[in-house]
Parts: C-alpha cells; sequence; structure tokens
C-alpha cells in the first residue's frame, strides 16, 4: 500500500510572503512527525515589478508519511495570489487539482500584465480543477480593520488568511502558528494581532463559507513519533552547525570570511545569528580579499572558511592555489548556481564540477566532497574539517541552491557521540624542517606562527620539499607537484565505504551526487516494483574518486549516471572508470522531476545500451 503524501505550492509576488508562508507549513508538517521535502525557488531580483511574471516567487511543500525523499513533480495544492502567479504555476498541478485563487488582482490590468487574454477565471481553462475563488485580499483588510493597519500593511497580512485555510484542510488548528507570531513581533505588537487575526479569518472562511463539497477537508494520518529529537534544517543552516561543531571538535577557532552572494550568503546570516561562541565573521570587500583572509586565519592556527557561489570562486581561484601551494587547511563552501557568468543566482545547477576538480592554474590537486541533501550538509561540512586538518589541504563542498534552501526532517545528533579530532600543533621539533611530511598522510605540520624554533616563511613561490625555501629545481618542482598529488589520492580511503541502495549487482547502477539523491532515490524504488534489477549510489566524496567504485561498476550490465549538467561526473567516469557508461542530464535550474527519469531510464533499457 503506498504511504499518503500531498504537495502545496504558494505563489505569488517577491513580496508576498510565500517563502515565509511555505516555511510555516513546513514547519507544522515537521512538528506533526511527517515526512518533508521543500523546494523554494524565487526571483534572483529584490522586488521584481507586481504582477508580472518573471517576478513570481513560489514554495514547494511536500509532505506525508515515512521518508519524502523528493519535493514532488506535480502540486496537489496551488495558492496563486495574482494571474501572474497563476499562469507561471498551473502547469505544475496535477489534473483535478485544487486551486486557490485571489480574485482581487484579476481585473483587466492584471491579466494584461500575466500575459492572458481572457480571465482564467471565467473562460473555462480551469474547468479540470477543483477552484477556491475568493476575494482574500478585501477579506484580509476586513479581518485586521480593528488593528488600525491601512490597506496597504493589510493586505500584507494575506499570506497567513490563505495559510489558515490551508491548515483547515489538513485538519490542523492554527495555535502553532499564533504561538511563532507572538515570538516573532512580540504578545501586544499590532503586526502580531492583526496576523493572526488573518490566519484565523482564513481557517474560519474555509469552515463556514461555501466551499463546495467536492473540496473535502483532508484527514491527515496521525504519524507515529519518530526517536530521538528532530527538526526541520535547511541545507545553510546544516553547513552552518555542521562547521561549527567540526571547528569545536578540531578545539579551532573558525573565521569565516566572506563576500555576499547568493546562494550562498545564508551559511554566513546563520553563523552570524547564532553568534556561537569561537565562531567569527569577517565580511570582506571582496571574494579575492574574502579567500585570503581565510587563509590567515588558517596560518595564524585557526581554521578559516570561505563561502560563495560560481563567480565568487572564479574569482578565488588564485588564492586558492595559493592555499594548494602553501599546504594549509582551508574550507571552500560553493553554492553553486546556474548558468556562466551572473547566470539564473537563484537557481540549481552541478556545472561547478569540473572547475572544482581542475579549475585552478598549475596543477592544484584538492578535495571535493558533495552533500546529498540539506541534513547531510552536516555530516559533509564537519567531515570536510577533519580531512582539511588530517592532510593539511583545502577542501571544497559542492551544494547548489536547491540544498541552501531546501528543508528536510534532521536527527539532532548527539554532540558527544560524533567523532572529535583536536587539532595537534607542533610545539618544538629539533631542526625542523616546515615542509617535512608524515609518512602516511604527507602533510606538513602546522605550526603556529611564532612558536619558538619553528619559525618559517610561507608564499606561492614554489618551495624546496624539505627547507621550504624557494626552488626553481626542476627536480624539486616535479617532486612536489607528485607529492602534492599523491597526499590528495591517499585521501581516497577516508572515502572508501560505498553505501549502496540496493543489490550489490543487477541490471542497472543508477550514479549521482548531490542534490539529486532525493529523486533518484525514488525513481530506484519505483522501478524496483516494476521488477527491475536496479540499485543505486550517491558519491559524496568527487575528487578524489574511491578505488572501489570500479569494482562496484563492474557488477551492473548498464550504468547510467544522472546529473543537473551537461555530463560532468559522465565525462570524468568515462575518462578514468566506466567507458561504457550512460548519461542523464538536465540543465533547466531545477531539480529533476522523479517521471522524467523513469522515462529517460526505461528508454535506455529499451535501447539495450
Amino acid at each position: 500500500m503506498d504511504k499518503w503524501s500531498t504537495t502545496v505550492r504558494f505563489a505569488g509576488d517577491s513580496g508576498d510572503g510565500m517563502q515565509l508562508t511555505g516555511g510555516r507549513l513546513t514547519f507544522e508538517a515537521a512538528i506533526s512527525g511527517m515526512g518533508l521535502a521543500t523546494f523554494p525557488d524565487y526571483p534572483a531580483e529584490i522586488r521584481a515589478p507586481a504582477g508580472t511574471t518573471f517576478g513570481v516567487s513560489s514554495f514547494q511543500v511536500r509532505f506525508g508519511e515515512g521518508l519524502i525523499a523528493s519535493s514532488g513533480d506535480h502540486a496537489d495544492i496551488l495558492v496563486a495570489m495574482n494571474p501572474a502567479a497563476l499562469k507561471m504555476n498551473i502547469k505544475e498541478v496535477i489534473p483535478g487539482g485544487l486551486i486557490i485563487i485571489d480574485n482581487s488582482s484579476f481585473n483587466d490590468r492584471g491579466i494584461r500584465k500575466a500575459g492572458y487574454s481572457n480571465n482564467p477565471i471565467e473562460d473555462n481553462s480551469l474547468s479540470g480543477m477543483q477552484l477556491i475563488s475568493a476575494d482574500i485580499s478585501n477579506l484580509t483588510i476586513e479581518a485586521v480593520k480593528d488593528f488600525g493597519l491601512g490597506q496597504k500593511d493589510g493586505i500584507r497580512c494575506r499570506n497567513m488568511w490563505t495559510l489558515g485555510l490551508i491548515l483547515w484542510l489538513f485538519s490542523k488548528n492554527t495555535k502553532q502558528t499564533e504561538e511563532w507570531l507572538i515570538k516573532k513581533f512580540g504578545k501586544d505588537n499590532i503586526l502580531t494581532k492583526a496576523n493572526i487575526a488573518a490566519l484565523k479569518a482564513g481557517s474560519a472562511y474555509a469552515e463556514n463559507t461555501e466551499i463546495s463539497n467536492d473540496i473535502l477537508r483532508k484527514e491527515v494520518p496521525q504519524a507515529k513519533p519518530l526517536p530521538g529529537k528532530w527538526r526541520a534544517i535547511t541545507g545553510a543552516e546544516a553547513i552552518a552547525f555542521g562547521l561549527a561543531t567540526g571547528a569545536n571538535h578540531a578545539n579551532l577557532k573558525m573565521t569565516l570570511c566572506s563576500y555576499p552572494i547568493t546562494p550562498a550568503s545564508p551559511i554566513m546570516h546563520y553563523l552570524a545569528n547564532y553568534e556561537i561562541e569561537n565562531i567569527g565573521i569577517y565580511q570582506a570587500e571582496d571574494e579575492i580579499a574574502a579567500c585570503c583572509a581565510a587563509i590567515g586565519v588558517s596560518y595564524a592556527g585557526g581554521l578559516g572558511v570561505t563561502s560563495s557561489s560560481g563567480p565568487g570562486i572564479s574569482l578565488k581561484t588564485e588564492a586558492i592555489g595559493l592555499a594548494i601551494s602553501v599546504e594549509l587547511p582551508l574550507i571552500i563552501v560553493n553554492s553553486q548556481r546556474a548558468g556562466p557568468s551572473t547566470g539564473l543566482p537563484t537557481r540549481a545547477e552541478q556545472s561547478d564540477l569540473m572547475q572544482a576538480i581542475y579549475g585552478r592554474h598549475g596543477e592544484a590537486p584538492l578535495v571535493v566532497l558533495a552533500p546529498k541533501s540539506p541534513a547531510d550538509c552536516f555530516n559533509i561540512s564537519h567531515k570536510a574539517i577533519k580531512i582539511a586538518i588530517k592532510y593539511m589541504t583545502p577542501v571544497m563542498i559542492l551544494s547548489d541552491a536547491y540544498l541552501t534552501n531546501a528543508s528536510e526532517p534532521w536527527l539532532i545528533p548527539d554532540i558527544e557521540k560524533i567523532e572529535k579530532f583536536p587539532t595537534k600543533f607542533a610545539n618544538f621539533i629539533e631542526n625542523y624542517q616546515p615542509f617535512e611530511r608524515d609518512p602516511k598522510t604527507l602533510a606538513r605540520k602546522w605550526v603556529k606562527p611564532g612558536t619558538k624554533g619553528m619559525e618559517h616563511r610561507i608564499g606561492g613561490l614554489e618551495k624546496d620539499s624539505i627547507s621550504g625555501n624557494i626552488s626553481y629545481d626542476p627536480d624539486n618542482h616535479a617532486k612536489m607537484t607528485n607529492l602534492r598529488n599523491q597526499k590528495i589520492q591517499n585521501i581516497e580511503k577516508e572515502f572508501s565505504d560505498i553505501p549502496i541502495n540496493g543489490l550489490d549487482n543487477g541490471d542497472i547502477l543508477l550514479i549521482g551526487w548531490g542534490s539529486t539523491n532525493g529523486p533518484i532515490s525514488e525513481v530506484k524504488e519505483l522501478l524496483k516494483n516494476e521488477n527491475i534489477k536496479i540499485s543505486h549510489i550517491q558519491l559524496n566524496c568527487l575528487w578524489p574518486l574511491s578505488s572501489k567504485l570500479k569494482e562496484i561498476i563492474t557488477k551492473f550490465k548498464s550504468t547510467i549516471v544522472i546529473e543537473m549538467n551537461d555530463g560532468q561526473l559522465y565525462n570524468l567516469l568515462r575518462t578514468e572508470i566506466a567507458p561504457k557508461a550512460n548519461s542523464i542530464t538536465q540543465v533547466s535550474g531545477k531539480p529533476f522531476r522523479v517521471s522524467y527519469l523513469k522515462e529517460k531510464i526505461l528508454n535506455i533499457l529499451k535501447d539495450g545500451i
């Protein structure tokens, strides 16, 4: 029997509070013990022109029983605050789905601005859907009139009105959201009272007015409480917590040195807001300064972290090469966006993989890791710090716009049970040589500046393999190049365990990385239920590649690499490991649909490739 789940999408102008409303429904689902996955989608502009199709902001949340791996292919319910929101999202609704419309903006001007020739409420274009068409704006103004708000401020409460209606549809009261509003704005704040009034009015409208009997109130199955303490978490929050925890477990003070950029900035915001002990924030004047400052932090004996997106990573490239040359720990978080140049700042893509592995002048290897889900961002960030310190190397974490902003349930770990790795600085070594290495890891020793008898200099010029003095000797350069490369290759054993989702042999092996995990997991289960021998692995270490990967691939008749780019991992695997692999790609700026993956996989099976 299929487990119950449903998908709700809120859509409106950038200033209509759709992200906030979706976030609140996410929280309501989370505290009910539901599995959930979200998909926030918003324009790059701070405030695009009202009523335009390119200014539409949306938030999709899917919740239900058990594990919810993806945010859903289509919405069961769409809340559209204006004609543009309807036009941009109607194709995302299932046939017969429920559409809730604020009809106050469906006037001639609003309809024309959205690109409609006729009013879609009146021309039967929505006849295949369930429809609640209400003057939400004026109903909200009426609900908050006792609080002295003007029309403009009153209308701003309509997102709470729609949330009240949605909560009623799912048999939930408004108490939790009322308490949240009081905590957020204060009990006696006029905005608190007005938003609570709007919230209750939306719920009351659903209960007391003429909603069609065909639109039934949905009885949500009671979720069984899971052991442990859970909360909803975004990828940005999880990265922030993972970095802070890792620094604590390394007994290091950490400083995040960054320059604001979409979609990476939330990491800096969360770390600043939480005011965690021994965690510093430095907002630099540009990307280059941010990366160089982070290197300075590590040289001084702290943990340097820098974060950005594709354009900023390009600017940091020379400084990253410096960190590789001087062999200091450095964490680089790349929240990938779609497209080259400015591209699509708020959309997701996985097109920076080759840049992460090879995108520096000279032979400049580093470690590249990729979390598979918002919650996994904690694990990967924590692991990245351990690797960076143990091997004295920069580590790049490849997140993306979807992972950064999406939410899922997270089992809050017992911090005492997570591996600790206290940093061991060198205190005094007779005849100290700055680039003498540990025979196992090939890492040089980490020395704080000013340590007596261990004074030394660092810089970007090639260094002698022992003394660290500047060296132009060709044999020494070849030796240093090989040492830096071998040190990174040694890290492969840290990721030798590759969990297989399914049997360890069969007809098809799906390989993904990063945020594709959810849709791939779902399509794997669908095809498994159709008696296809299919398994799935999600790589979390993209460089160096595990030596066990080839052994796994050879046990399957066909390998399919799935990624949100034009086949970068596919080309890498064909070169290194799997010359006969197949590829499924997408560069739309949005997550894969499960239905799309299923169709593509079945076509590959049909063609017998």
